[in-house]
């Protein structure tokens, strides 16, 4: 498909190790208690206080996360009993002074406890270690202090005890000069009801928020004296993703098991083209799964869209045949009711999926309508066209008007709303990705590439975008930091329109239509090219959709005017093969899709 829109054509193209280990002894002397020996797997366990390696790793810290983690399971005579046959204490005397004084919001002792602290590596040694709070090497106590006293304030707040509120605020926040905009927004709180400022801000109960506080201050504790919460789920964490990464074929919401190392089988990956439908006349340009996963739209050259069942073997629900020129995208409302079309006949129409009625037709663009994209309530979308006047509008379902036009002068090729609704992405036909907020309208910012885009995607979680760029290649996004994380690189593209999207469990993975009649697919993890699979028969593959509840099922669409499902399941009588790509001579016709421009 051209981005040009020229009408002559017609497609759409850890932690540190310098604390000495402490001894449970009621108090840190460093004496050691009476040694008890352990056995483990046929290995007696090291006199306690001796940094022996255990399979490589620093037995004080392996032993100390054992320890929390038996507290968190909800065995604390178990930690109890490795804390005293080890020797080693779970927190030294100061970090537990400091985490009793936060939560029992005892603020002074806390306090104390702070301003006697010391940096990492200028800490006490010997008998004075964990005497003294040792804190991060890049730890501001200034900040610290603040959110203790932040706290303390709000809890006055809590009270109502406006008198106590305002001191602290005047005698004891003000003077550290810190922060000084969080100080006018604590100022302003003193004015409004309990229950205005207490819904704006997230807070639920004193004892939570004691807890968040005290999860903020370990930041800037040091992980040697008080071990990030929860730190050997963490690790877990990080133990699966490292196997799912490793995993060219993880395609499951199952979480891998711990007893053993993972691999998914290639033969319950979606391999081949099992289900082909036939009920466009001519190229389909694009394709999408329902949120849901129960409906597939197509849109094609033949000026229509199909809506299919996929539950009833994709059987036809509705032909949408209003438009008066080949539709160019597809896109599904956030709780699947409606779709929104757009097209080359400079228009974009939103239908009722259950009646197939069209309810609203946009007109007012005075060129073609190159994509559309949903707020996250369903009630307004924002349509993206080649009309440089009017090239990103956003409108309501109840007006017929534009809520919004965004200003710019530049002709849009793909647009798409973040889950969370808070940015608007946008391409424009020169190659520029413009990210704006969507609340607020404002630009963030302008990212040029080097090539002309031609799809835009963004992850669920609203973190990352996925653009295919003319020049053959896909960039994987940060949003936030807009560090190129990933490229993928394989698939043919260069004159036309090739869409790619996140797919499959956990959108593991990136697919991608080519120009050599392929589907691409990558591993997203670890950029890995895991398959190339053909099936398309001639042209380009145009779009791909994942299905979002199957991991085991995808769709494609091309120039031969087929849809073809993916699955693990061979075709009936095509035994192991997978369909061959050919040429048979048919002619593509050539109008937006290419990626030059006018």
């Amino acid at each position: 498909m051209r981005p040009d829109g020229d009408a002559s054509s017609t497609r759409s193209s850890d932690v540190s190790n310098g604390v000495a280990a402490r001894k449970q002894t009621g108090s840190v002397n460093g004496q050691s208690p009476t040694h008890h020996t352990a056995a483990s797997n046929g290995q007696s366990a090291p006199p306690r206080g001796q940094h022996s390696a255990y399979f490589g790793h620093d037995r004080e810290e392996v032993t100390r996360i054992l320890i929390q983690s038996l507290h968190d399971l909800g065995y604390p005579a178990a930690a109890e009993t490795l804390s005293r046959e080890s020797g080693y204490e779970l927190e030294s005397p100061a970090v537990a002074a400091f985490r009793n004084a936060i939560l029992a919001g005892q603020w002074a002792d806390a306090e104390r406890v702070l301003a006697d602290a010391v940096l990492s590596g200028d800490g006490p040694s010997g008998a004075e270690e964990g005497s003294r709070l040792t804190l991060a090497e890049d730890a501001d106590k200034t900040e610290m202090l603040f959110c203790i006293r932040q706290q303390k304030f709000l809890e006055c707040l809590v009270a109502r005890d406006l008198s106590a509120a305002l001191t602290v605020l005047r005698q004891e926040l003000t003077p550290l000069n810190h922060n000084i905009a969080q100080l006018h927004a604590l100022s302003s709180l003193l004015m409004c009801p309990a229950e205005y400022w207490q819904e704006q801000t997230g807070w639920d109960d004193v004892g939570s928020s004691r807890e968040r506080l005290l999860s903020e201050l370990s930041k800037f504790i040091s992980p040697s004296v008080m071990i990030p919460k929860n730190r050997l789920a963490a690790l877990l964490d990080q133990v699966k993703q490292h196997q799912i990464n490793g995993c060219l074929y993880h395609n499951t919401a199952a979480s891998p098991s711990l007893y053993g190392d993972h691999m998914c089988d290639r033969n319950n990956f979606p391999l081949y083209p099992s289900i082909q439908l036939t009920n466009h006349t001519n190229e389909i340009w694009y394709v999408e799964f329902s949120h849901d996963g129960t409906k597939l739209a197509t849109a094609s050259l033949d000026h229509t869209v199909i809506i299919h069942d996929v539950k009833q073997s994709f059987a036809v629900i509705h032909r949408l045949a209003e438009h008066e020129g080949p539709v160019t995208y597809v896109r599904w409302s956030p709780d699947d009711s409606k779709v929104v079309t757009c097209s080359l006949d400079k228009k974009a129409k939103v239908w009722d999926v259950e009646s197939g009625q069209c309810l609203l037709t946009v007109k007012e663009h005075s060129e073609p309508v190159t994509a559309a994209a949903w707020a996250p309530d369903g009630e307004s979308f924002v349509t993206a066209s080649l009309d440089h006047k009017a090239q990103l509008c956003h409108w309501s379902l109840r007006e017929q008007h534009a809520l919004y036009m965004w200003p710019g002068g530049f002709r849009a090729a793909d647009c798409v709303i973040t889950p969370d609704g808070s940015r608007l992405l946008a391409a424009d036909v020169t190659g520029n990705l413009h990210v704006y907020d969507f609340e607020t309208h404002a630009e963030e910012y302008c990212l040029p590439m080097k090539s002309n885009i031609t799809s835009l995607s963004v992850s669920s979680d609203s973190k990352h975008a996925l653009i295919s760029l003319g020049e053959g290649v896909i960039q994987l996004l940060d949003l936030d930091t807009t560090e190129v994380i990933r490229r993928f690189r394989g698939q043919k593209q260069g004159e036309y329109v090739i869409r790619s999207r996140f797919g499959g469990a956990g959108e593991n993975f990136i697919v991608s239509g080519s120009e050599d009649s392929r589907v691409y697919i990558w591993h997203r993890g670890n950029g890995s090219l895991v398959e190339v699979l053909e099936g398309h028969t001639v042209g380009c593959v145009n779009a791909v959709s994942w299905n979002p509840t199957e991991p085991g099922m995808f769709a494609s669409v091309g120039d031969d005017r087929i849809v073809r499902i993916w699955s693990p399941t061979p075709p009936a009588g095509d035994g192991a093969k997978r369909m061959p790509a050919s040429s048979n001579g048919f002619t593509r016709t050539s109008a937006l899709r290419s990626t030059t421009n006018r």
